[in-house]
């Protein structure tokens, strides 16, 4: 069976296609400034890259791009949409309406739209609109949900509550959901394979550092909490997301910046993290060659993203009454070796013993950066939440 995965941004629809038999990418690409000038797609497929430059003035002609595409005489991979035999859908937020891959029916997309948009504003409706368009241009073909809040789902009620009126919770459902949830699935999955152990025997922390981070304990193959909580916004300082903060520190900036609701929590994601501590950029790269120059607020910036992610991974130690393995996986996790080591450092009380060298050197897979001795495995993990939709979608079915 080959599955077709969409990942539909604003203006934005990534897509890969997933051979089921041999877990093989067929084919890749994506479709950037949709409903903007200069719109293009980016195409892989047979070992070549091809580029279209055309109007997309909405998804569903993104949509029928990525389909000749993937029938282009020159990079094409199908000759018919037949040989689909299913589209999976990333959904970032499901609020606690769905807990599982869900087949969609009028019902379930019906939900989607009036229930979830609100949990995340800057990607359901985009999801949703991504879906419309894959259902118009192929209606006979079964479509899938997705949902990056899914993995944490089986988060007990101590972890995901916060300490509000209880029926201000039921009525509102106003609690932890966390996010990246296929990417800290698939990793941790990963971690087991590579130490020859079941899931059910391990406890893991998987930190997805990117420029959204988010850090889960895995306990026994199952998620137990999460750093990100209602939205995207909490748990450790980001690329431009501020984290967590007291919220009474919010309405206080709010009044002296004479800020709206809605500015504050714009300022709150687009505004802070380490690009505001730094006044530099939200792109570690930078960070990095601005603290080797000497620059201060570089190096601070870095410190306290280290220092944060530190004490997720000690406490989710903690929470869970032991650790096995600390996982890096993203954009900043598989890239940075400093960020690494500056979260390793300090955490050998837990049996933590990096190897710096080994650190320190690229390599694609699976790498081992712990030292010999170390009691706790320290590894990288390049992640693959396509490949964890495209496998989601093709069980459901």
């Amino acid at each position: 069976m080959k599955i077709l995965v969409i990942n539909a941004g604003s203006s934005s629809l990534k897509y890969q296609l997933i051979d089921m038999e041999t877990e093989k990418v067929l084919a890749k690409g994506g479709c950037e400034r949709i409903g903007i000038d200069g719109s293009f797609l980016k195409a892989k497929g047979n070992g070549q890259e091809k580029v279209y430059e055309q109007p997309m003035p909405n998804h569903k002609v993104a949509i029928e791009l990525v389909i000749n595409a993937l029938r282009d005489d020159v990079i094409g991979v199908i000759k018919s949409m037949d040989e689909i035999g299913a589209v999976g859908h990333r959904i970032v937020a499901s609020g606690e309406y769905f807990k599982k891959t869900t087949l969609v029916t009028p019902e379930v997309q019906k939900t989607l739209e009036e229930k979830t948009f609100e949990l995340a504003p800057l990607h359901n409706p985009a999801a949703a609109t991504g879906l419309r368009a894959c259902m118009e241009v192929m209606p006979k073909t079964p479509m899938a949900l997705v949902f990056d809040t899914s993995f944490h789902a089986t988060m007990p009620e101590k972890a995901y509550l916060y300490g509000i009126d209880y029926n201000d919770y039921k009525a509102y459902g106003v609690r932890k959901y966390g996010a990246h949830g296929t990417s800290h699935k698939f990793v941790s999955a990963e971690a087991a394979k590579y130490l020859g152990k079941k899931p059910e025997q391990l406890k893991i922390v998987t930190c997805h550092l990117g420029n959204g981070s988010s850090i889960s304990a895995v306990d026994g193959g199952v998620c137990v909490d999460t750093s990100m909580g209602f939205t995207p916004l909490a748990g450790v300082m980001m690329g431009t997301r501020s984290g967590d903060i007291d919220a009474s520190a919010v309405e206080f900036l709010a009044r002296k910046k004479n800020l709206s609701h809605a500015d504050a929590v714009t300022y709150l994601n687009k505004k802070c993290g380490v690009a505001g501590i730094s006044g530099v950029s939200s792109d570690f790269r930078d960070l990095d060659d601005g603290a080797k120059k000497g620059n201060a607020r570089c190096k601070l910036a870095l410190d306290m993203f280290n220092y944060q992610t530190k004490k997720f991974v000690g406490a989710y130690a903690a929470a869970m009454g032991g650790l096995d393995c600390i996982v890096f996986t993203a954009g900043i996790g598989e890239n940075s070796p400093n960020v690494r080591e500056g979260v390793c450092e300090g955490l050998e009380f837990l049996g933590v013993k990096l190897d710096v060298k080994e650190n320190a050197v690229r390599k694609d897979g699976i790498h081992e950066i712990s030292a010999k001795d170390s009691k706790v495995k320290v590894l990288i993990i390049p992640t693959n939440e396509e490949l964890v939709i495209a496998r989601e979608t093709a069980a459901l079915l």
